[in-house]
């Protein structure tokens, strides 16, 4: 099962990553001001990614691809990484569509 992992990075900002059961992040979030703001955006990653149209794939300058998640304004709300091929970013959608609804947050240093 996954989980999503909520810290604080270097300048001071709320962040969280979704962790696929075996450990691979397949999903970043920006920075948040407060921890409440970055809760909500977990909660927008667990509603939103039960829609397929909510993620959005982009090439990149090295041949590969990655994806964003984003919410019903269009904002982006968690970004993958880059994977070497189309498929292996499909996989990854799949991975974030099946593990985040029911992840649990655990707080991470």
């Amino acid at each position: 099962m996954g989980k999503f992992e909520v810290y604080c990075d270097k300048a001071g900002e709320h962040r969280f990553r979704l962790k696929a059961g075996n450990g691979q992040i397949i999903l970043a979030s920006e920075g948040y001001s407060s921890k409440d703001g970055c809760e909500n955006g977990i909660a927008s990653v667990k509603e939103n990614s039960q829609d397929k149209e909510k993620f959005a794939v982009k090439d990149t300058a090295n041949g590969g691809c990655m994806f964003n998640l984003k919410a019903g304004n269009g904002q982006v709300i968690g970004t993958s990484e880059v994977y070497n091929s189309s498929s292996a970013c499909d996989n990854g959608i799949e991975s974030v569509m099946e593990n985040a609804p029911e992840a649990p947050v655990v707080e991470c240093d």
